[in-house]
C-alpha cells in the first residue's frame, strides 16, 4: 500500500518540483514589474522581453535567464488609437514577418470593453525604433459579443488569424490580411474558448507543436493580490486546449469543448508561486519550448508591481504540455 504522507514528503524534498508542477527557471537582472511578457530572440542572439506598462516596456538579455536590462519604451508618446488608456498600454504580443517585428498592444482601461488592439513596428525592435501603425481594426464597446485585448498571432494555412478576447463571452479569432496590419474585408470574429460557468478567460496564445496547435490561455482573476485575494483556486492559472486547426475546434484532455467550458491545467497556484498567467509559448534554440508568464512570488509581495517573469521548459511527449 502507498503511504500518501510519503509522496507528499517526497514530492516537497524534490528540488523545484511541488506535486508535478516546476518551479520557475533562473532570472536574473530586472525580473520584477513583467505583467503581461511576451519574448522573442532576435538573429543576433539578443533576447526582448515586452510587458504592459511603461508603454510598453522593453528589456533585453543575452539569454532567457537573463541578466534582463530596461531599454525604454515602444511607443514613449502612447499611442495614437483615441481612447482611453491610449497612455497605459498593454498585453504585447510579438511576431517576426518577411524583415519587420510586429508588435500588437491593446487600449482599454481596467473593467473596460470600451478597447482596441493597436500594433507598432520596427526593423530591430531597439527602442526609438517603433512606428506606431494605430487600431488594426479590432474594436469593442459595451454590447460587442468580446472584449478587444490581449491579441496573439497565427500564421495557418498561409493565413494570419489573431485570437483576442477577455472575460465577454470567451476568447475570439479574427483572420487577418495578408500583410497582418488589419482585419481581412469581411472577416468577423469567431468564438473559440468560452465557460459559461466562469466567464474569467483571457489572454490567448496559439502554439503549434507537432501535428497540433495548442491554445493555451490563463483563467481567474488576475490582479490586485495585494487588497484581495479571490477564492482559493479562482486566482490565475495557465490553461489548455488543443486541436488540429488553428482556427477551431479546440478540446482538452478529456475532450470536451473549449468553447462549452474545457480547459486542461497546464500551471496553477503551488509552492510560492501564485497567480501564474499572462503567458505564451516560445520555441527555444537552446531550450526547446518555453511556456513564459508572470507570477506573484508569495515570499516578496501580492503588489501587481511585484509580479515577476517567470519561464519553464514544455513537455509534449504525452501530447500535452507539461511543465
Amino acid at each position: 500500500m502507498v503511504n500518501i504522507s510519503s509522496l507528499f514528503y517526497f514530492a516537497a524534498a524534490l528540488p523545484g518540483l511541488v506535486l508535478g508542477y516546476a518551479l520557475p527557471e533562473a532570472c536574473s537582472g530586472t525580473c520584477t514589474n513583467s505583467h503581461d511578457p511576451a519574448i522573442i530572440r532576435r538573429a543576433d542572439g539578443t533576447y526582448f522581453r515586452f510587458s504592459t506598462g511603461g508603454r510598453i516596456a522593453i528589456h533585453t538579455a543575452p539569454a532567457l535567464t537573463g541578466p534582463w536590462t530596461y531599454r525604454g519604451a515602444v511607443l514613449p508618446s502612447g499611442s495614437s488609437i483615441a481612447l482611453a488608456g491610449n497612455q497605459d498600454l498593454w498585453a504585447p504580443d510579438i511576431a517576426y514577418i518577411n524583415g519587420i517585428y510586429y508588435l500588437y498592444y491593446s487600449v482599454s482601461t481596467f473593467g473596460s470593453q470600451d478597447s482596441a488592439i493597436g500594433l507598432a513596428r520596427s526593423s530591430s525592435m531597439d527602442a526609438g525604433t517603433w512606428t506606431d501603425v494605430g487600431s488594426v481594426g479590432v474594436r469593442s464597446s459595451p454590447g460587442k459579443p468580446y472584449n478587444a485585448i490581449d491579441g496573439n498571432l497565427i500564421s495557418f494555412n498561409g493565413n494570419y488569424y489573431l485570437t483576442f478576447g477577455s472575460f465577454w463571452n470567451g476568447i475570439h479569432q479574427v483572420q487577418m490580411k495578408s500583410t497582418p496590419t488589419g482585419v481581412q474585408s469581411g472577416s468577423s470574429a469567431v468564438q473559440v474558448a468560452f465557460d459559461p460557468a466562469d466567464t474569467a478567460m483571457e489572454g490567448p496564445t496559439v502554439f503549434k507543436h507537432g501535428s497540433y496547435y495548442y491554445l493555451f490561455f490563463s483563467k481567474g482573476t488576475c490582479c490586485g493580490y495585494d487588497k484581495s485575494r479571490p477564492a482559493a483556486g479562482k486566482e490565475y492559472r495557465i490553461m489548455v486546449c488543443r486541436s488540429t486547426s488553428a482556427t477551431g475546434g479546440f478540446v482538452d484532455k478529456n475532450g470536451k469543448s473549449c468553447t462549452s467550458g474545457g480547459g486542461t491545467v497546464v500551471l496553477p497556484s503551488h509552492n510560492w508561486v501564485y497567480g501564474p498567467g499572462g503567458q505564451g509559448v516560445y520555441q527555444d534554440p537552446t531550450y526547446g519550448p518555453v511556456l513564459y508568464y508572470h507570477y506573484v512570488d508569495t515570499r516578496v509581495g501580492f503588489a501587481d508591481g511585484q509580479k515577476r517573469f517567470g519561464w519553464n521548459k514544455l513537455n509534449f511527449s504525452s501530447g500535452w504540455p507539461v511543465v
